[in-house]
């Protein structure tokens, strides 16, 4: 069955697929382990020349560390084929103040992106609080970013997660510590991570890729799929992480099509 064929989409009125986006937990690996298929999964699009990024909201690591950890489960991604919440961010303001400042609660990765793109990191007077992932959120760190913001720092954040996986259980994220901050402050950020379509149009220009001819693989409803739908891709649910399949009935939303994991697609590459 093609893409798209079991929610009554006519194949034939679809262009055919040129470029693919992939999440990367729950879809390639989880909980740093490989899910089966994916490798085969990554090495077709490479060795066929498709046009091909792997997505993350995660913004901890750069592309560098994420082609490290993905290679040590088996996977070879280039580190141009690894788009991130942290890059997305770096592109929204590069655009928006360039050569601008922020105060950044997060890791290397954004960090990082920032740097690259000209901005200034400091504690005095920032244009922007950007919040982004990190493992150890210190009291100290979100007080100031509080009053920076109470002071007319504008608040930005690289995604809405609330929660994230790790091998003990789930880990607040930065949705969760946005939150905090909101309800301290009364002001909300601006997420750039999926959903937001931004990060979906920023990655459909890294790849010279037009939307109808770009699928959006993906293991959960309210990022993934409806972040590929807003964006105009056909959209692939894997059952390999977060939703399950009596789950996805839920969402005002369907996917295109729903799959076990990335090993069913492997023949249509």
């Amino acid at each position: 069955m093609g893409l798209g064929e079991d929610r009554g989409t006519r194949v034939g009125d679809a262009k055919p697929i040129k470029c693919w986006m992939t999440d990367m937990d729950g879809v390639l690996v989880h909980e740093g382990r490989l899910i089966p298929g994916a490798d085969v999964f990554i090495s077709r699009l490479r060795e066929s020349g498709t046009p091909f990024l792997v997505l993350t909201n995660n913004s901890i690591y750069t592309p560098r560390d994420l082609q490290f950890r993905l290679r040590n489960t088996g996977i070879d991604v280039a580190c141009e084929s690894i788009w991130t919440s942290a890059l997305a961010t770096a592109v929204f303001l590069d655009d928006q103040r360039p050569e601008g400042s922020a105060y950044v609660v997060g890791e290397a990765g954004l960090t990082t992106a920032l740097h690259e793109i000209g901005y200034v990191l400091t504690d005095t007077d920032p244009d922007y609080v950007v919040l982004g992932e990190t493992r150890t959120y210190s009291f100290e760190a979100v007080t100031t970013a509080i009053r920076l913001i109470d002071a007319g720092a504008r608040f930005v954040a690289t995604n809405p997660d609330p929660t994230g996986p790790s091998s003990e259980g789930v880990l607040p994220a930065t949705g969760s510590v946005a939150a905090l901050i909101t309800r301290a402050t009364g002001v909300s950020p601006y997420f750039i991570g999926k959903p937001n379509p931004l990060m979906m149009r920023a990655a459909l220009n890294r790849l010279k890729a037009h939307s109808e001819a770009t699928v959006m693989v993906g293991d959960r409803m309210d990022t993934d799929i409806v972040a590929g739908l807003e964006a105009g891709m056909r959209t692939v649910l894997v059952l390999s992480g977060i939703v399950r399949a009596e789950e996805v009935d839920r969402f005002p939303y369907r996917p295109s099509r729903v799959v076990a994991s990335v090993a069913e697609l492997i023949d249509e590459i």
